[in-house]
């Protein structure tokens, strides 16, 4: 099976649908928690947030407030299993993932999980397997991984041209992750696991093949660099067929958030990030225009991306499905990260270790 092919779950008729709007808790409301319930609130039809938890208790109060109907449930164990509660959103720190995602698959509860769907790969495949165990059960998953980049507009239209044969077979793929920068503590190793993490979602999801290995190059480090920080760095992947994909991923550029990504093909090339839309080559093209617009942070640049992510994750989510990356694609990720991070340690080209589906 491919990785486009996991990326939806298949639900029986006699499924219960909830018939009004998706009643949704969102579980950490930092950064990313509470921009998704503004999104769901502002931006988001079928859908209405009636709970938010968050350890700081304050933050939670003030942005349920926001929210007519919205609550403070100070447990997210027991926001997800509230009778009243149809679906969840967890964007809580990394290391909590694991037990609040099995309790919704537990509570038979749809679930998006921000990035990373767990911490490690190990406890990514705990998740995947029970999953599998409800699915087997029910005929129904439910888990989908926040890896927002793969409903961007520019990554559709991409992904669609490499499916339509326009550039001929992928060879290659160049990507730049940028960065103006990051906090204090966010270490080389984060580099990995936080930053190329996407770009190994965004690997899977254009060739739809797995990564076989990894290698970490360090070139020489930007004086702006923090002390004991490697940046930019260099990761190279390799898939299953062959091909390469290289990836620059520079976290302190000082500019602003740059990710660019080109996919070169045996007829032709094709890149988006530029901030003019796609912009392809091939024989007798005359080449485009680069505009020299760059985005300040994720959320300007991701933004219509976010927008669409969380509106078919509640039009699925309503219909009993899951339209997006699925707990396999969450352990995919944290199986080439955990390969990456050995690669940085040892200098030496490592192959990815993974369970066979």
């Amino acid at each position: 099976m491919t990785t486009t092919e996991t990326q939806a779950g298949v639900l029986p008729a006699m499924a219960e649908v909830p018939a009004a709007e998706l009643r949704v808790a969102v579980l950490g409301v930092g950064l990313m928690g509470a921009d998704h319930v503004a999104r769901l609130y502002s931006r988001t039809s079928g859908a209405r947030v009636v709970a938010v938890s968050d350890a700081f208790e304050d933050k939670a109060a003030s942005v349920a407030a926001e929210v007519p109907g919205c609550r403070v449930v100070a447990d997210p164990l027991a926001a997800i299993a509230d009778d009243e509660v149809d679906a969840v959103v967890v964007a809580t720190p990394g290391q909590f993932h694991e037990q609040q995602v099995l309790a919704c698959i537990e509570q038979g509860k749809p679930v998006l999980c921000e990035k990373p769907l767990t911490m490690d790969a190990d406890s990514s495949l705990r998740l995947v397997r029970a999953e599998e165990e409800h699915a087997a059960r029910t005929g129904r998953r439910l888990v989908q991984v926040g890896f927002m980049r793969r409903f961007d507009p520019e990554y559709a239209e991409l992904k669609a041209l490499i499916a339509s044969g326009g550039i001929g077979e992928p060879l290659v793929v160049h990507c730049a992750h940028r960065n103006a920068g990051v906090h204090p503590h966010f270490t080389t190793e984060m580099m990995i696991s936080d930053s190329v993490v996407h770009e190994v979602d965004v690997t899977r999801f254009l060739l739809d093949e797995e990564i076989a290995a990894v290698t970490v190059l360090r070139p020489r480090a930007s004086r702006h660099a923090a002390a004991g920080r490697s940046d930019p760095l260099l990761v190279l992947l390799e898939t299953t067929s062959g091909r390469v994909v290289d990836v620059e991923c520079f976290v302190g550029t000082g500019v602003g958030y740059e990710v660019r990504t080109e996919v070169v093909g045996e007829d032709g090339s094709a890149m988006i990030g530029l901030d003019a839309g796609l912009v392809r080559t091939a024989g007798g093209s005359s080449g485009a225009t680069r505009s020299t617009g760059i985005a300040p942070d994720f959320r300007q640049r991701f933004g219509r991306a976010y927008d669409i992510e969380l509106q078919r994750w509640v039009d699925a989510a309503r219909r009993g499905t899951v339209d997006g990356p699925g707990a396999w694609d969450g352990y995919a990720a944290q199986a080439v990260c955990a390969a990456g991070v050995e690669a940085l340690r040892s200098g030496q080209r490592t192959e990815v270790r993974m369970e066979a589906r």
